[in-house]
Formats: C-alpha cells, structure tokens, sequence
C-alpha cells in the first residue's frame, strides 16, 4: 500500500516541484492537488489522502484554517505543514489546529518524503529548527508546581516517560531517542504511545507543547 497525498499550496512552480519530489517515492501516490485553503478542505473531503502537505499562507482560507476544518472533519488524513520561514507565526496556529508535522520549505527532498512517511505512520515530525523558535516565541512555560492543568497530566507519567518527552520536544525521532537512551526502538515508540495517552495529547505536537506550558521540559 502506498501513502496517499494531497499537495496544497498556492505557488504553481512550488506545487510543481513538490509533486516531483514525492513521484520519486514508491512509498507515496500524489492523488491531487489545491492552490487554495477552501479547495484543500473540499479535496482532502473528495479524494480521502493519508497526508495533506500544506502551505501556511494561502488565498481564500490560509493554511491554518484549512487544518483546523480538516482536522475538525474527523478524517483519518494528517496535516503536515510546510512553512517558508521557521519563525512564522502562522505556525503556531497550525499548532493549535491540530497539525501533525511541520517541515521548513527548504528541506531536502529525502527529508520531505521522510516526513511525509512518518506522519502518514502515526507519528509526528518537527522541525527542531522550527519547534525551538515556536515556544521560545509563543510558549510561556509554568512552574512543575503551579497546579496548571497540563502539570496536572504530566504528573502521570514515569521518570522515563519524562525522558522521553523532553528528547521529543527537542526534535529527536524515535531512532535517535532509542540511541541515546540505549533503548530498542520499539521500546520508545512504546514510551511515547503511553505518553500520549497519559497527557491526553492527540500528537507529539501537542505533546511538546503541553510539556513546555506544564514546566516539564528546560529550554
């Protein structure tokens, strides 16, 4: 089976290039595309992807809102937002929209079909580059002991389980936590499924974000 995707952006020669970029992976079926917010959410709607690769600034109903009403439409497909500048503030909306990924334009092409592999699998891909500049900018963390609600959830989870997250909210995928903790891959993915389900977070995005404002994670 191949990993079906949706390409939203509003630039053609962009669109163009992208959709050469994922025709080079097997793995990956490109079934349409929109260079519009509305047309993005009416096709994601039509054509049912697995990943819609999303521009941020677009005309009619920009990126963000596009992913708020795709997400809110209860569908199986993942927003993975590509955005043009790591400190765009239009990001953290997507955030809160409920995206999946976020990946800077001038990724390299391996790592753009990387990304688009790893949301479609379930899991989260952000930009470290990306997720430092977003909390530094919009995140006020609180103190562990300030009784907040995200500090609540997370004093469920384990002296590992906090491990885990802060390598997760410093950008680390699963191979390269498994490494540093001298743990099996499967054993992390493990960790963070219970993480998300603990903190009550949808994803690793929401997940760094509700580290961050509970004070778990240092900057």
């Amino acid at each position: 089976m191949t990993v079906r995707v949706l390409l939203a952006d509003d630039d053609a020669l962009l669109r163009a290039g992208v959709a050469v970029v994922l025709g080079t992976a097997e793995a990956i079926t490109l079934v349409g595309q929109a260079a519009d917010g509305l047309e993005a959410v009416a096709l994601c709607r039509e054509l049912e992807p697995d990943v819609v690769v999303m521009d941020v600034r677009m005309p009619g109903i920009d990126g963000i809102e596009a992913t708020r009403r795709i997400v809110a439409s209860g569908t199986a497909a993942r927003v993975l937002v590509l955005t043009t500048f790591r400190h765009d503030e239009y990001v953290w909306g997507a955030v809160q929209a409920g995206a999946s990924g976020f990946l800077l334009k001038r990724a390299s092409p391996e790592r753009l079909i990387d990304a688009v592999l790893t949301v479609a699998a379930g899991d989260a891909l952000i930009d470290p580059a990306v997720t430092r500049e977003l909390l530094d900018r919009f995140v006020t963390p609180a103190p562990a002991t300030a009784g907040s609600a995200e500090a609540r959830l997370l004093d469920r989870l384990t002296a590992r389980e906090r491990e885990v997250l802060q390598l997760v909210a410093e950008g680390y995928p699963n191979a390269e936590i498994a490494a540093l903790l001298t743990l099996a891959e499967s054993t992390v993915k493990t960790h963070v499924k219970r993480i998300l389900a603990k903190i009550e977070a949808r994803d690793r995005a929401q997940a760094v974000v509700i580290a961050y404002r509970g004070g778990a994670v240092r900057r």
